[in-house]
């Protein structure tokens, strides 16, 4: 029988040809340093990210926290490592949070103006554009307008943009990427508010890749910072390095997504 080659997916990240490039440009580097051939490909949207997550091939593909903490630990994807931001709000650690977008020249000026926000949400999987919201606004969202499902970033940024939504949660690093690579998309955009750090979205290989392949992975990635090519493709993408992570650091993502659902005592 002949194996298929493991798949390296960014779709989480690929937020432009451009900045998919520069993962492409890591993958490789992953591929090469770690001596494993691995598929590079793009799943765009909207091809649901559920289908690419249920690969069998998986070797290195990104996953919300959020859905890979409500699997059975028995049926979860192997966890190979997250990324480290360059940003403060990492922490110097495996770490993500959300930003909280309006249009600059919106209605909303202040943080207090959130509760009665017209609010956009990306799918009710997403731990940065559903559930990091949901968590902030507990307690203190005053009804229920919301817009949704935008399914990633760019479906929040452009229905900020023509007015449809007040206010949004999309990845901080996300928006990083955008920050360094597509100015234009996020003009006429800010930073309201920035949601607690918590685990950022994780590389993982499927169950069923044999061990050493995906020890092979992992070792190369937490290692890419130490490499000069290494170093500089992390830098493109705004990164320190990869860390491992213990998949038991997700659990804390239901804990608080099922505590905001009790204190939110509206419909979302």
């Amino acid at each position: 029988m002949v194996m298929s080659k493991p798949i390296a997916c960014s779709r989480m990240y690929n937020l432009s040809p451009r900045i998919r490039g520069l993962w492409d440009a890591l993958f490789a580097l992953v591929s090469l340093h770690s001596g494993v051939e691995l598929e590079i490909i793009g799943h765009p949207a909207p091809a649901p990210l559920s289908a690419l997550w249920a690969r069998p091939d998986m070797g290195a593909v990104f996953m919300c926290g959020y859905p890979f903490s409500r699997m059975p630990q028995a049926a979860r994807p192997t966890a190979l490592a997250a990324a480290v931001s360059s940003e403060a709000w990492s922490v110097d650690q495996p770490l993500y949070a959300s930003h909280i977008l309006v249009a600059s020249t919106g209605p909303l000026s202040a943080v207090e103006d959130l509760a009665t926000a017209r609010w956009g949400w990306t799918v009710r999987d997403s731990q940065s554009g559903y559930h990091a919201a949901r968590s902030y606004l507990a307690g203190t969202m005053k009804q229920s307008t919301t817009v949704g499902p935008l399914l990633n970033p760019s479906g929040i940024v452009a229905a900020l943009k023509d007015g449809r939504i007040d206010a949004g949660a999309i990845d901080a690093y996300a928006f990083q990427l955008l920050s360094l690579h597509e100015r234009d998309a996020i003009d006429g955009l800010r930073i309201l508010a920035t949601t607690d750090p918590l685990p950022a979205p994780l590389l993982v290989a499927a169950q069923t890749l044999p061990a050493d392949i995906a020890t092979a992975l992992q070792r190369s990635l937490v290692t890419l910072h130490e490499t000069p090519e290494g170093a500089a493709a992390l830098e493109r993408l705004g990164l320190r390095r990869f860390s491992a992570v213990a998949p038991s650091a997700y659990d804390i993502l239901p804990q608080r997504a099922d505590d905001a659902d009790r204190r939110l005592g509206i419909s979302w």
